[in-house]
């Protein structure tokens, strides 16, 4: 509600020219772009690993069920669980030597703990070696 009264608010004398707000929204479209290339220019490369690692990681735990919901299990996917945790195992072990083991070691855990349990709530256990992402880490127990 406003304080103003009506014979003094500020009113636009001009009209709307179409052209002109076109212009400004791809200007502000431009300025959008510039501004997402310079935020991602300024982080590192290894913040940029981590965080595909962790959407990554998410995205599995809440396929093998391990979301923080009441029907969570509702949402258990082995074979999409198995596509994101094969990607995982890829990116880490092809970033780890990049990365250095401070920031792989923690991705790796998490990896192993979802490799574990999807061997827990698969109901036809693969053979050692053959789980998901066990092609790039070795067989887990």
């Amino acid at each position: 509600m406003s304080t103003i009264p009506p014979e003094h608010s500020p009113v636009d004398p001009s009209p709307v020219d179409p052209e002109r707000t076109a212009r400004w929204e791809e200007q502000e479209r431009a300025a959008a772009d510039v501004s997402a290339v310079r935020d991602i220019a300024d982080v590192a490369a290894v913040e940029v690993i981590g965080s595909a690692c962790v959407h990554l990681m998410s995205a599995a735990a809440v396929k093998l069920g391990l979301a923080d919901s009441p029907d969570a299990d509702a949402d258990i996917d082995l074979d999409e669980a198995r596509k994101l945790i094969n990607a995982l195992a890829g990116l880490v072990t092809a970033a780890a030597p990049e990365i250095s083991d401070m920031h792989a070691r923690p991705i790796r855990d998490g990896l192993r703990s979802l490799q574990l349990r999807f061997r827990e709530i698969s109901t036809i256990p693969d053979a050692p070696g053959k789980g998901p992402g066990e092609k790039w880490t070795g067989p887990v127990n």
